[in-house]
């Protein structure tokens, strides 16, 4: 081997571990980058004269072949902050916009997001979070879209269903049937009635109007608290002193009746709905659209199990819970995404929305993705075709809200690559000086 060779390939070894200490360093500014795969180098030897034949020639350096990111997984680093996402698995999230001039679709594993002045979910970057913006049945689908949340005032739904469980005591007193002696008197409400619970309705404005609803237990007519007790109780609804209870078919035939069995079970149950007449009246501009049904339980008679809803049982009346379909107006407070990349928007009256589902983008190499900046990659032929898809779903990762994914640089490795990097750099400058001493030594054979 010539001298000259020889400082040729001594070279090529400095230009090498030059690039690769490059890559060291990359991974270390980019410790605390989210997301940031870390990389490494790879080198290759360098043969000056193949001919297909075996070499017995000494090689002419080595080179750095390219820089091999690696896609493990980082550590899950909680923020508390609604708005930032991590993967835990294979995938990326999708942004839509330009980087540096070039407009398309970009991957990352950066899920911190913010909410810009449009209700729009986009990166640090500016770039649009993509998801499934259109329901499927149950579930989203179709096209990808921006995510946009109702940042306007969301609009009243006004109460078409009221749920009622509650437990009626079986050992309650009995007053009279209703237009009889001792029945119930809407004037005077809480002595004319077993059991009473409070809630609160919502016209199609959304203001609030209060419904009381009163449960009597009725005998045959004899004054309580007299042997002929029976299990059938009236159901009354009142809107202040005003009984708002409306049969379905025709006029009032006498407020709707719930009857148990022995075993305490809802055997039979009439329809209960009510009309609030000053909602025509009283408010004209406070239209509703039908009259507020109030579900009770499922009875034996028509099929159900008597053991939803209203109960009769020896414990004291209680209600356990009670909902209704309506609520007022009201502003866009947080955003929640759930495991499976759902996004709702939580509003000021308590209200949840889903809106839209993150979607999750897998490739068939991740190596082949090529590096956009901005913790961003993009797609090449060596990555193959983008598929998109919901989270936990097709191997991708399940989604961890309120967190991010740190880099997965691991410092104590990159800085023993950065000593051995050195010590090859300075064992190829030693070859660079040994070379030029034997060229000294050549020069000097003249004189």
């Amino acid at each position: 081997m010539s001298v000259t060779k020889t400082l040729n390939t001594a070279v090529s070894g400095l230009r090498a571990q030059q690039e690769a200490l490059g890559i060291v360093g990359d991974n270390i500014a980019n410790t605390n980058t989210v997301g940031f795969k870390q990389s490494r180098a790879l080198f290759e030897d360098i043969l000056g004269n193949f001919s297909g034949q075996r070499s017995q020639g000494a090689g002419a350096g080595a080179r750095m072949v390219r820089a091999q990111q690696i896609f493990s997984q980082g550590a899950l680093r909680n923020t508390d902050v609604p708005n930032d996402l991590a993967l835990s698995g294979d995938g990326f999230f999708v942004y839509k916009g330009a980087v540096d001039g070039l407009e398309g679709n970009f991957y990352s594993r950066d899920g911190s997001f913010i909410i810009n002045a449009n209700g729009t979910l986009v990166s640090s970057a500016g770039l649009k979070l993509q998801g499934f913006t259109t329901p499927v049945g149950n579930k989203f689908g179709g096209t990808l879209g921006d995510i946009q949340l109702q940042t306007l005032t969301l609009p009243p739904k006004e109460t078409s269903v009221v749920t009622i469980d509650a437990n009626l005591d079986a050992n309650a007193a009995a007053f009279g049937k209703s237009g009889g002696a001792n029945s119930f008197d809407p004037l005077n409400p809480a002595t004319t009635s077993d059991f009473s619970t409070s809630l609160t309705i919502f016209d199609s404005q959304g203001n609030p109007h209060g419904l009381d609803a009163y449960f009597v237990r009725t005998n045959d007519g004899t004054p309580a608290p007299g042997p002929n007790v029976t299990n059938n109780w009236e159901v009354h609804v009142l809107n202040g002193n005003t009984e708002v209870t409306t049969p379905v078919g025709g006029p009032p035939a006498g407020p709707p009746m719930v009857s148990f069995d022995a075993a305490g079970r809802l055997s039979s149950a009439d329809p209960v709905t009510v009309k609030i007449p000053t909602w025509d009246a009283g408010n004209p501009n406070a239209a509703h659209n039908s009259l507020i049904t109030f579900k009770i339980g499922d009875p034996l008679g028509a099929g159900g199990t008597g053991l939803t809803g209203l109960t009769q049982y020896g414990q004291r009346s209680a209600v356990s819970a009670q909902s209704q379909d309506g609520y007022a107006p009201a502003d866009l407070t947080s955003v929640e995404v759930a495991p499976d990349g759902t996004v709702n928007g939580v509003y000021s009256n308590s209200q949840k929305f889903a809106i839209a589902q993150v979607a999750i983008a897998r490739f068939a190499s991740n190596d082949g993705l090529a590096r956009a900046g901005h913790n961003l990659y993009s797609q090449t032929t060596d990555s193959g075709q983008v598929s998109v898809g919901a989270a936990s779903s097709g191997g991708r990762g399940a989604i961890v809200a309120g967190a991010v994914e740190q880099s997965n640089v691991d410092i104590g490795a990159q800085f023993v690559d950065m000593i051995t990097y050195q010590r090859a750099f300075s064992a190829n400058a030693k070859t660079i000086s040994t070379a030029d001493e034997l060229l000294v030594e050549t020069v000097n054979l003249k004189r």
